[in-house]
């Protein structure tokens, strides 16, 4: 036996007051998403919604690619990819518009839709929740859906948010017996930590009124506001917000446009790649690294619309953006324009495919423990596994294809690749 010279008891004694913090870690941190993240979330002002809005996005991103890039070769001379992965990306964007073009759709009651006064936005939350609850019947809902509320920053403003949720949700309560899985809302423009706690006893009084399990509403927090980032205290906000939301937060959301304006930017810098977001966006992830809680990039008003020409320039500028986006780890961003839904999932596809064959060599490496050229840690064998199921979920391959070039299956691919 070794000789030593410390006294267990003494040690034990020093090492004891770090039991409450392995407790604190364990229950803020070292999480896991249980949901599948989509890659987008598409906003439609709760007056335009009915029930062919999920289809005729698909149509309308469709009839764009028809008419603007029908061929590998005219894809390929649009965006920044060679024609040889828009040929393999091509028919996979094209499947997707076809099958599932909206993976996550918000109705939105904010921004986009205005005040109308309360008997039509009464209306319109009795009615786009039996559009819900038609899509839940036919089988034709978004893999995840829910209600962008009005902001709890304007005091004229909260009492009428909470209505429309009230409104909605005991109409698609009545039509569909059960709150649909894949439901979330959306927390606009927070800039303090008791909106979020105010928030959340309203969601906590919903429940109980309505009779659903506590803690099944759960929303996003959109990152739009300095005062989100940095507190009147010179503190990070987020961490303070995720500790209020008490489990209920499913992810961050950036809003470029409301962020950069408030950060004194003028309109020619209010743009995604600003070093401004970037700083954001850092803090967003620090904050929610190891929650579970899914990141979400802003959007592109820079739309393909128009012309020939514009159309072009739409998709090459949000092209760039969304790959610019998974290149900064964040996976998820938000479509204003049914033509943007051909350069997400190209952009979304194209960057999956680039990286696959060094990765799946790299991931079959590690499984085989063979060793190679790169020595990875569990910690980047889980991301690379991460990768394959994401890119599996959202058409960008296959089944037959992973374990052709990892020689792992699908199971045992998901497994590994728990995030």
């Amino acid at each position: 036996m070794p000789r030593n010279s410390l006294n267990r008891a003494d040690v034990d004694v020093r090492l004891a007051p770090l039991a409450d913090v392995d407790a604190r870690i364990a229950a803020r941190f070292r999480r896991t998403a249980t949901a599948r993240q989509p890659v987008h979330t598409c906003y439609v002002p709760a007056g335009r919604v009915d029930a062919g809005t999920v289809r005729n996005w698909g149509d309308e991103a469709l009839a764009a690619l028809d008419e603007h890039a029908p061929s590998a070769a005219d894809l390929a001379g649009i965006v920044d990819v060679s024609e040889r992965r828009a040929t393999e990306i091509l028919p996979r964007v094209r499947a997707k518009l076809q099958r599932s073009p909206v993976e996550d759709l918000r109705i939105d009651f904010e921004d986009g839709y205005g005040a109308p006064g309360d008997e039509v936005e009464d209306a319109d939350a009795e009615r786009t929740a039996g559009v819900v609850a038609e899509w839940l019947r036919q089988g034709t809902a978004p893999g995840n859906f829910g209600l962008r509320v009005k902001s709890f920053d304007d005091p004229e403003l909260r009492a009428r948010s909470v209505r429309t949720l009230d409104v909605f949700l005991t109409e698609l309560l009545a039509r569909h017996g059960e709150l649909p899985e894949g439901f979330l809302l959306t927390f606009p423009k927070v800039v303090d930590v008791r909106q979020v706690e105010a928030f959340v006893e309203v969601l906590e009084l919903v429940e109980r009124t309505l009779g659903l399990a506590s803690g099944s509403l759960r929303f996003e927090i959109q990152v739009e506001t300095t005062q989100s980032i940095v507190d009147a205290e010179g503190r990070l906000a987020l961490p303070r917000f995720i500790g209020a939301g008490r489990d209920r937060i499913s992810g961050l959301h950036f809003g470029t446009y409301d962020y950069t304006a408030g950060c004194g930017l003028t309109a020619a810098h209010q743009h995604l790649a600003h070093r401004a977001c970037d700083f954001a966006r850092h803090v967003m992830q620090v904050s929610a690294a190891g929650t579970g809680i899914f990141l979400s990039d802003g959007s592109t008003n820079v739309l393909p619309v128009g012309e020939a020409e514009q159309v072009r320039r739409g998709w090459r500028t949000h092209y760039g953006l969304v790959r610019r986006s998974l290149e900064h780890g964040f996976y998820q961003g938000w479509d204003l324009h049914p033509a943007q839904l051909v350069t997400r999932y190209a952009a979304v596809f194209a960057e999956f495919r680039e990286s696959a064959e060094p990765e799946a060599a790299r991931l079959a490496a590690y499984v085989s423990a063979t060793g190679g050229a790169v020595l990875d840690e569990p910690a980047t064998a889980r991301a690379l596994a991460a990768s394959f199921v994401r890119a599996l979920d959202n058409g960008a391959t296959d089944a037959e294809e992973v374990a052709r070039m990892t020689g792992i299956s699908e199971s045992e691919l998901r497994e590994l690749g728990r995030v």
